[in-house]
């Protein structure tokens, strides 16, 4: 496994991270934890998780797995809060998510989505306090476009009172690439990690999925039936046809070939990666391992 430095701060993150948002809400706790020890054995120390997924049963799961293996010193812990961002609110939020974590200090703590109707001082203002209660040692955004992350860089750069954001959970795959436009350029500069998540498009890429046919029940589309106003248009089809097709032709999977072109691209601290099952797992790991060549990966932006 490699670790890779996030951004400004002393965090070392493994390139592949456990995104955590199927436990306790997907699967249940016996299922969650034979995926946890798996993915710390492979060596994942990066446990992404949020206090929206499964309205907290997630974060419960990571931390009764984090107390019960004695994983807390070994691992970077990163949760979020969403809603609107108020003071009080994300103060109170944090609070709820180190009981439900069982720990005393949150890694990253991120702002799980851009909130228009809070003054955005004062959702800095409340980070900053949880970072000098010594409760947060970093803090983050995730779901920002360029604009967003560009305000609250300047915010904190124009009031040393304001926490920093120190990186950017996106999301980022073959069909979603409006980061590379202006995101990651930004980050690059002003020394931000980038955290993808979704690499497989919710699924999506992995090509079960077909034009007109109905979405299985169960899978990720069907739990959360907005993905499909993101991937089910033409350009989706398109670009999954043309991964099945180059997949075929190299005799390697559509899911390693995604998840190889995520990994390869520059500026990207961590990719985060879903699981069911320990296959999941290991899928992920022979991505990396294969890699891709630089012809293939040219191909592949292309499409």
């Amino acid at each position: 496994m490699e670790y890779r430095q996030l951004g400004r701060t002393d965090l070392q993150l493994s390139a592949l991270g456990m995104g955590c948002v199927t436990f306790g809400r997907e699967i249940d706790t016996d299922a969650s934890y034979e995926i946890l020890d798996y993915a710390h054995e492979k060596g994942i120390t990066l446990f992404d998780t949020a206090a929206a997924y499964g309205q907290g049963a997630s974060e419960t799961v990571l931390g009764k797995w984090i107390s019960d293996r004695g994983t807390r010193d070994r691992i970077v812990l990163a949760t979020k809060v969403n809603g609107i961002l108020t003071r009080d609110f994300i103060l109170r939020s944090a609070e709820e998510s180190l009981q439900r974590l069982n720990t005393e200090v949150i890694d990253l703590f991120q702002l799980h989505n851009w909130d228009e109707e809070t003054p955005l001082d004062e959702q800095l203002e409340a980070l900053q306090i949880l970072i000098q209660s010594g409760k947060v040692r970093y803090c983050g955004c995730s779901n920002y476009e360029h604009d967003a992350l560009s305000a609250a860089l300047s915010a904190a750069e124009d009031n040393g009172g304001l926490a920093r954001m120190n990186s950017i959970q996106p999301p980022y795959n073959l069909l979603q690439r409006e980061i590379e436009e202006s995101t990651l350029p930004l980050c690059h500069e002003k020394q931000i990690g980038v955290i993808a998540y979704s690499p497989l498009g919710a699924g999506f890429l992995t090509g079960k999925y077909g034009q007109g046919g109905e979405v299985p029940t169960g899978t990720r589309f069907d739990v959360i039936p907005g993905h499909q106003d993101i991937y089910f248009t033409d350009e989706g089809w398109r670009v999954v046809e043309g991964l099945r097709s180059v997949a075929a032709r190299e005799s390697r999977s559509m899911i390693q070939l995604a998840l190889a072109w995520v990994l390869a691209q520059p500026g990207i601290t961590s990719m985060l990666i879903g699981a069911r099952s320990k296959s999941h797992v290991d899928q992920a790991f022979e991505a990396q391992a294969s890699g891709l060549s630089d012809a293939m990966l040219r191909e592949l932006s292309e499409l």
